[in-house]
């Protein structure tokens, strides 16, 4: 838009939204004309009031990961605290757990195991509740992996904390940290994912990148050096989403295709070959399907959801899953069922959690600490194929989890 004046325009450029425009916590901050708000809306790019939502929690509790004020185990998803101005949520950390989450004031909460600082609170105690990360606000998205931490703020930057041992911190050393520390001086960062010591992310131009642990090639370089810093993956400009596992990584580009790299010792790369000579040490691309919508990588294994609403999984099948129906493992996308309403999925250490369009909760995989929710009394039982969680219909938002024990979600709560 633009406004006359005499002897020349003064040009106005609207401002730009910031985050989600789904009711999710996106903003508008800046100074609009009614003009440019009502051409968003019109479009439904303008952001919708954030729905409040209250967090749950489930599964292993060894170190309080489950934020419930005490270090008991879980068979049944438990709400943590009576807030529900939760946004964004994560737990990683394996066998002693730990679990990050932002509220819709931008302020950041972390609680469980804390050996090396994973908490980021300036210190090594462990915490069995939720305590603010320093002062800030503007905190984004977050990704929590073995026992590290990472997050973007609106602004774009990029920060980590926790264990360094592999430069997965991204500072160019393999000094832990304590408390969260700026990666760099770019504000261009969008998404983060978290795995064992080792990281992916997309930046707002497209481009892919990764640093940590390289064995078997999983930062997807064409070698297996560490990096301490971020190294671009690659020369393009078309990745969309990444998620890295274990062992292993994969990531879905603009155009629907899925690219794969790592280790493949249980066909995890989904490219119909595996073993310990089958790594890939740069993206290879998983059939010719230009489908793909979400993906998400646990250990040695990944599900898929495509633009149809089915589902899909690969790799190893150990405890179910995969949620096939058995234990085969597969090494090529196997649809999970008939069902045409997933619309999200998160995959942890050796289990699975689907979110359908009806706001269902769905589980699968080991259930040895009550991981998969499903309130058993006794010794739980795994489950090979998707089992409902309860009955609740207001199921939102699952968290990052590929290095968890535990399960973490957000249930809308209007």
């Amino acid at each position: 838009m633009s406004q006359k004046y005499p002897g020349g325009i003064i040009s106005k450029t609207a401002p730009v939204t910031v985050g989600p425009v789904d009711g999710e916590g996106g903003s508008a901050p800046g100074v609009w004309t009614l003009t440019q708000a009502l051409e968003l809306n019109k479009q439904n790019l303008w952001p919708k009031p954030a729905i409040p939502k209250a967090l749950y929690a489930w599964g292993r509790n060894n170190r309080g990961q489950l934020g419930l004020n005490d270090t008991l185990n879980r068979s049944s998803p438990a709400q943590v605290g009576a807030l529900t101005t939760w946004s964004e949520i994560a737990s990683g950390g394996g066998n002693y757990g730990f679990s990050v989450a932002v509220k819709t004031d931008g302020t950041m909460w972390i609680w469980g195991n804390n050996d090396v600082g994973q908490l980021g609170l300036n210190d090594t105690v462990y915490r069995s509740s939720p305590v603010q990360v320093g002062a800030l606000t503007g905190w984004f998205k977050i990704a929590a992996g073995s026992n590290f931490g990472l997050a973007i703020k609106t602004n774009g930057t990029l920060w980590s904390w926790g264990r360094n041992n592999y430069g997965q911190l991204g500072l160019n050393d393999t000094d832990n940290r304590s408390s969260p520390v700026q990666i760099g001086a770019l504000t261009t960062w969008s998404q983060v994912s978290s795995g064992a010591y080792f990281n992916l992310a997309v930046k707002t131009d497209g481009t892919m990148w990764g640093w940590g642990n390289n064995g078997a090639g999983r930062l997807g370089i064409n070698n297996t050096d560490n990096r301490s810093s971020p190294v671009q993956i690659g020369a393009l400009t078309a990745w969309s989403q990444v998620s890295a596992g274990a062992n292993s990584s994969v990531a879905i580009k603009t155009d629907g295709t899925m690219w794969s790299w790592g280790n493949n010792n249980s066909g995890q790369l989904g490219l119909n070959d595996s073993g310990a000579y089958t790594e890939r040490s740069s993206p290879v691309q998983i059939g010719a399907l230009t489908t793909w919508s979400k993906i998400t990588g646990g250990s040695s294994f990944n599900v898929a959801i495509k633009t149809n609403g089915t589902m899909w999984g690969w790799g190893s099948n150990n405890a179910g899953r995969l949620g096939l129906g058995d234990t085969y493992y597969r090494s090529s996308p196997v649809q999970i069922g008939a069902l045409t309403t997933w619309s999200q999925v998160a995959t942890g250490e050796n289990f699975a959690f689907a979110i359908k369009t009806n706001g269902t909760l769905w589980s699968w995989g080991n259930n040895q600490f009550g991981t998969l929710g499903l309130n058993e009394s006794g010794t739980p039982y795994n489950r090979s194929s998707p089992v409902q969680v309860g009955a609740l219909t207001t199921w939102s938002r699952l968290g990052k989890i590929p290095r968890s024990s535990a399960g973490i979600a957000l249930v809308n709560s209007p």
